[in-house]
């Protein structure tokens, strides 16, 4: 009872801005007091409308801004969380995901959804070399940090460089870390955009379907051979990609 009336005094002192705002500053002063710590599960709508009279469109507005502005995380079916930092992937760094998140003092998990061997579709024929539906393997995996889906990996690989690909399990050792140990990557090319998920990559990744992404898709390839072509997908809300070139000037 004390928290609501406390968060219903709070808004009533808010009477000049749009209520929606009155409801994104009282989730906003729990966040930055620290009273709700990362990955603490905020009100639902439907708690919003009990606990402040508020209309459930005034408290959807308010949750789906404060996701879209990096404060909350929604997990669709499960609730809105308080975001932590987002995870930062060099851009035009080929590196290994596991690596990325055990450098931040996280835990890193793969989920492994498809692990084959498949007919090479125009795109990926094309790409590394093979006559459309020559065999390829191909691997689906989702990345999770803290148990929070952060990254789709598709990748499509040469058999003709990794014969034993599809007796590894990807979920203790990653398609990176072991195609760098057996044909040691030369170049690679990167091509990034922003797209909006199919349903079935919202999912995986647990979000919304109408959540932003941003699309990486990469080719490598080692001496002379090109070694794989991979779709990455990373949720917009959890999730940036950086990149530097030179020694950034003292001001």
């Amino acid at each position: 009872m004390k928290r609501i009336n406390e968060m219903r005094t709070e808004l009533a002192a808010n009477d000049t801005t749009p209520l929606y705002v009155g409801v994104k500053q009282i989730i906003l002063d729990r966040i930055h007091s620290g009273e709700w710590p990362p990955k603490h599960r905020v009100p639902s709508e439907n708690e919003l409308v009990a606990e402040l009279g508020v209309s459930k469109m005034t408290a959807n507005r308010a949750l789906r801004e404060l996701a879209n502005e990096g404060e909350l995380v929604r997990i669709q079916g499960i609730g809105s969380f308080v975001a932590e930092r987002k995870g930062v992937s060099t851009l035009f760094e080929v590196r290994n995901i596991a690596e990325e998140i055990a450098e931040r003092g996280h835990t890193h998990e793969a989920r492994v959804v498809t692990l084959a061997e498949a007919s090479a579709p125009p795109d990926v024929a094309d790409a590394l070399g093979l006559e459309i539906g020559a065999p390829v393997f191909h691997s689906l995996i989702v990345h999770s940090e803290e148990g929070v889906p952060v990254q789709i990996e598709d990748r499509y690989v040469h058999p003709g460089v990794a014969p034993d690909y599809l007796s590894q399990d990807f979920s203790a050792t990653t398609p990176n870390a072991y195609l760098s140990a057996i044909a040691p990557l030369r170049g690679s090319e990167h091509v990034v955009e922003a797209t909006i998920p199919q349903p079935w990559e919202c999912k995986l990744l647990m979000i919304l379907k109408t959540e932003p992404c941003l699309m990486i898709r990469r080719l490598t390839w080692s001496d002379r051979n090109i070694v794989s072509t991979t779709r990455i997908i990373y949720p917009g809300q959890r999730y940036r990609l950086e990149s530097r070139s030179g020694t950034r000037p003292t001001p």
